[in-house]
Order: C-alpha cells, then sequence, then structure tokens
C-alpha cells in the first residue's frame, strides 16, 4: 500500500509541477485521474514493490542530486578546458569497478557517470562498467570512488563492506 501512496503522490506533484495548473478544478481533477489511473495500471502489472517503486531510493537520490549537479557543473568546466586546450584530450576506455550489489544501484551509477560531461558509460558487466572519458583526469576520479560510496548510498547498501578494489592503476586498464 505504501508503495501505491508514494507512487500516486510522486506522479501527481510531478503532474502539477509540469503542468503549472494549480486553480482549475477540472485540470487538478484530471491529475488525480491520471495519477490514479497509472497506480491502477502498475498494480496490475504487478509493478508495486520495492523495485517498482523504490520510496527510500527517491529519499535518498533528493539528497544525491545536489551533489550530483555540482559534479556535471565541474565536469563542464573540464570539458571547457579541453576545448580551449585541445592537447588535454586523451580518451580512453577502462573498466572502473563499481561495489553496487543491485542493478537498480548500478544503473544510477553508470547514469551519474554519463551525465557528467567527458564520460559516458559504455557497458555494465558485473562489477565494472566500462567507461570512455574525454581525459584521464575523469577516469581518475572515478577510481576515487566519490560517486561510487554515494551511489552505493542512494542504493542503501552502505552497511555492506565495499566489493570491489580500487587500488588498480586507471591508466594501465583499458579495453
Amino acid at each position: 500500500m505504501k508503495h501505491a501512496l508514494s507512487l500516486f503522490v510522486g506522479l501527481y506533484v510531478l503532474w502539477l509541477l509540469l503542468s503549472g495548473h494549480w486553480d482549475d478544478p477540472l485540470l487538478l481533477g484530471l491529475g488525480v485521474t491520471s495519477a490514479a489511473l497509472t497506480v491502477f495500471v502498475a498494480w496490475r502489472m504487478e509493478g508495486l514493490d520495492h523495485e517498482g517503486v523504490p520510496v527510500a531510493v527517491v529519499l535518498r537520490a533528493l539528497a544525491y542530486w545536489p551533489w550530483l549537479l555540482w559534479q556535471i557543473v565541474l565536469s563542464n568546466l573540464a570539458v571547457a578546458r579541453c576545448v580551449l586546450n585541445p592537447d588535454r584530450i586523451a580518451p580512453r576506455m577502462t573498466w572502473v569497478p563499481v561495489s553496487q550489489s543491485t542493478d537498480l544501484g548500478k544503473v544510477i551509477l553508470a547514469n551519474s557517470i554519463t551525465l557528467t560531461p567527458g564520460t559516458i558509460s559504455v557497458q555494465v558487466d558485473g562489477g565494472h562498467i566500462l567507461v570512455h572519458a574525454l581525459e584521464p583526469g575523469s577516469i581518475h576520479d572515478l577510481f576515487g570512488g566519490e560517486m561510487d560510496r554515494r551511489a552505493d548510498w542512494v542504493e542503501g547498501s552502505l552497511d555492506r563492506p565495499a566489493q570491489a578494489d580500487r587500488t588498480t592503476d586507471p591508466t594501465t586498464g583499458g579495453a
């Protein structure tokens, strides 16, 4: 029931934010109807579980997003430096170890990597993500593990020991 309620509230709040209609009773009613119908369809498809509606992950993601936005700003500046000084560009592909245990956690990390300019998650395979980076500094940052730790926290599994070994030199790994 909490998954259905949280999905309904989340969808309706999103509808309100995107529509901008706060004073028209007909449109507000249609928004409620749309959110309720979506929850009903998700229930019929048996998608209202901890995986389909990860309530705890959404709450932690709200705290993660400001940090990720700051990383996006810093990565934009790094790409701008590459544009102004093309000698900095040294593209490479490297397997980066991850500590996420679930597919959702790996998706959060892979999408975070791709959202930061200058890096792209190419493939997720077991406990590693193949990352293409515009410059070596981006790979070094990923091997530092800060993004991995924060994405792991969003996933909600910080209480288990890290599975990935980050002692590998990022400049020697590659594909």
